[in-house]
């Protein structure tokens, strides 16, 4: 992580030398890949530093390039690295569709965005996929009958197998066998995002944009629609699915002259919904259960819920019994217990009171009378108190932030820190408790101890919705606020 860093500010420098240039970290979601905004007088880019994955890197700049000659709504490509492992992107900003939706809930502001979608989809799948240069692609040109049938073993591998349980195998490939041949039957030779969901667009001055299609090969129409549709954790309302597929299709079919027949289409639309629910559960399998990603596992209930709806509700394409019989079992409610998650309800008693402070002046005494609660030393991680240009600032700054972020342990240090208190939150949510005290110290309640104080808050707000007080000891002798989220 420091040498990122480090290798980061080196690739500013080859694309732009001017010392002016501010650099803001971005937060890193599923992949490897690490974000970082630059800020150059009024313009502000995305660049993206990816050294572990240079065919992942050519393939969104070789397909960005194709789309901007089309007037599609996607980034425009600044600046190309020499060595091709870092690229510079125009900045489309931080809102998504998903933020939005999370913001308003269903609104009718939301389903005109998700209308927008649904039609520059559709341009881009089908206007972008003409001509298109698919020599780059990081897996395999199409979205074929051996990548439908690798999504369906992902599946097996990394979720089935993790629950450890039956199945007959010889049975289950049979099924994965005829699957793969179903929905082959569909036409390929359009342009697949592979991982359409409204995360992955980007809504700038009322207008939608598409991002993050490295992944992106030629394949069926349906796949993208489904991925957006059936998003594990945005639960869309499901009369909203049936109503914007068929909006979907409108402006498809529009594009192809009327060339799609509605019942064939939606018919294996709903085989294409099956198996981008069974490739997402591999996904959040592997990184979850297997990579431990605490994100990762928070989306399973969402996904087996999905998948519950889908099996009461929709009939599988074709006769599946093998497979049939595993998905009734990953959605038993046994199964479906195992996963659930916790959240803070609107009933919910428990607040839970962060603290940094000063080792100089001493731990803070417990306030709520039951003992005291959680006390974490930040004095093993590198203080940028010692540093001039930070000696001033608080772990509020935006530079004291990256030099925590990328030049200490900090980030690992918080990731233990916040395994050990989901457990207490989780416990205590559901036992009725009503206070929990995390204190964070450094030598001088400046640095370190605010920063990681902030960041955990963060945290339980995101993942428990918990009400939450920060009180920055050191810093409210100085005048500063405490904060409630």
């Amino acid at each position: 992580m420091h040498n990122a860093f480090e290798k980061v500010i080196e690739s500013v420098g080859k694309w732009d030398d001017d010392k002016n240039i501010e650099i803001e970290s971005l937060k890193q979601a599923g992949s490897n890949r690490q974000y970082f905004r630059l800020k150059k007088a009024e313009e502000s880019f995305i660049l993206t530093y990816n050294p572990g994955n240079i065919p992942e890197n050519n393939a969104f700049v070789s397909f960005t390039k194709h789309f901007n000659d089309l007037g599609l709504f996607v980034p425009r490509i600044e600046f190309e690295d020499p060595g091709q492992k870092f690229y510079v992107q125009s900045d489309l900003g931080d809102v998504s569709l998903f933020d939005i939706m999370k913001k308003e809930g269903f609104s009718e502001n939301v389903k005109t965005l998700f209308k927008k979608t649904c039609a520059s989809l559709a341009q881009l799948q089908i206007i972008g996929g003409r001509n298109i240069d698919y020599s780059n692609c990081i897996a395999t040109r199409s979205f074929d009958k051996q990548a439908i049938y690798s999504d369906l073993l992902y599946f097996l591998y990394y979720f089935v197998r993790a629950l450890d349980l039956p199945y007959d195998k010889n049975l289950l490939l049979n099924d994965f066998e005829m699957l793969s041949s179903y929905l082959m039957q569909e036409e390929q030779q359009y342009f697949m995002h592979r991982d359409c969901q409204s995360r992955n667009i980007m809504v700038n001055d009322n207008q939608v944009w598409f991002i993050d299609y490295q992944g992106g090969m030629q394949g069926a129409l349906q796949y993208d629609i489904a991925s957006l549709l059936w998003q594990a954790r945005a639960q869309m309302p499901y009369e909203w699915r049936d109503e914007l597929v068929d909006y979907y299709f409108e402006h498809a079919n529009k594009l192809l002259e009327g060339m799609l027949k509605k019942d064939d289409f939606l018919s294996n639309y709903d085989g294409f919904v099956l198996i981008r629910m069974l490739q997402t559960l591999g996904a959040y399998g592997f990184r979850g259960l297997f990579e431990r990603k605490p994100h990762f596992i928070a989306s399973i209930p969402f996904a087996l819920n999905n998948l519950k709806w889908f099996l009461e509700n929709k009939k599988l394409p074709i006769r599946l019994p093998a497979l049939q019989k595993v998905l009734h079992e990953i959605v038993a409610d046994e199964v479906l217990e195992k996963f659930a998650t916790v959240t803070a309800g609107p009933d919910c008693k428990l607040t839970v009171h962060i603290n940094s402070f000063s080792y100089k002046k001493g731990i803070p005494d417990d306030q709520f009378g039951n003992g005291g609660g959680y006390v974490f030393d930040c004095r093993g991680i590198l203080n940028p108190g010692r540093l001039d240009e930070y000696k001033t600032l608080t772990g509020r700054d935006k530079p004291v932030q990256e030099f925590l972020l990328h030049k200490t342990n900090m980030p690992s240090f918080l990731q233990h820190v916040y395994g050990i208190i989901d457990i207490s939150v989780e416990d205590y949510i559901k036992r009725s408790f009503e206070g929990l005290t995390i204190s964070f110290g450094c030598t001088g309640g400046q640095h370190r101890s605010v920063f990681a104080a902030d960041r955990l808050a963060e945290h339980l707000r995101d993942k428990y919705n918990v009400n939450t007080v920060i009180k920055h000891i050191e810093q409210e002798a100085k005048n500063w606020i405490n904060e409630s989220y």
